[in-house]
């Protein structure tokens, strides 16, 4: 559905999310979030290039959200680093679809419609918010976090 990148830096933005403002080195975030470090660095400058995090310098220093919880959508995040791609045009070029797209690639636009709306309709915040006692936390199969959360289940599959 979505990329590995985008997994990851929706990862991330989680941790930083539950983090309450304080600072998270690379290091950190890729131990907690169970992505590459090396990898993570890419991510992280992504999500910096979109204005959605900042890097703090210093003896306590490390990657910060820019934007509050409630105003940063799982569709900034995931754009941000591999953006969702509509179907326009035919990707076969063909002349007889040229005005209107055939069914299955109507299907597959309609499909990523769905899920950039749904997207854009989600905030970091409200998946936070979502992680009640009795319910799965924001991420899975993570034992412990800063902040105190357990997570538990089984990782998301990458794709």
């Amino acid at each position: 559905m979505i990329s590995q990148t985008a997994e990851y830096a929706l990862r991330a933005v989680v941790l930083l999310g539950n983090n309450g403002g304080n600072p998270m080195t690379t290091q950190d975030i890729a131990r907690e979030s169970k992505v590459p470090g090396g990898y993570l660095s890419k991510v992280l400058q992504s999500l910096g290039r979109a204005g959605l995090v900042e890097a703090r310098r210093g003896l306590h220093g490390g990657y910060v959200l820019t934007r509050p919880l409630d105003e940063l959508t799982i569709y900034d995040v995931v754009n941000s680093v591999d953006p969702l791609t509509r179907i326009l045009t035919c990707p076969l070029r063909l002349e007889s679809h040229s005005k209107r797209l055939c069914p299955l690639h109507q299907k597959l636009d309609d499909a990523v419609a769905m899920l950039e709306e749904t997207f854009k309709q989600t905030t970091i915040g409200s998946l936070l918010r979502e992680a009640g006692p009795d319910s799965p936390k924001p991420l899975c199969d993570i034992p412990a976090l800063v902040g105190g959360l357990g997570f538990r289940g089984p990782a998301p599959s990458a794709r």
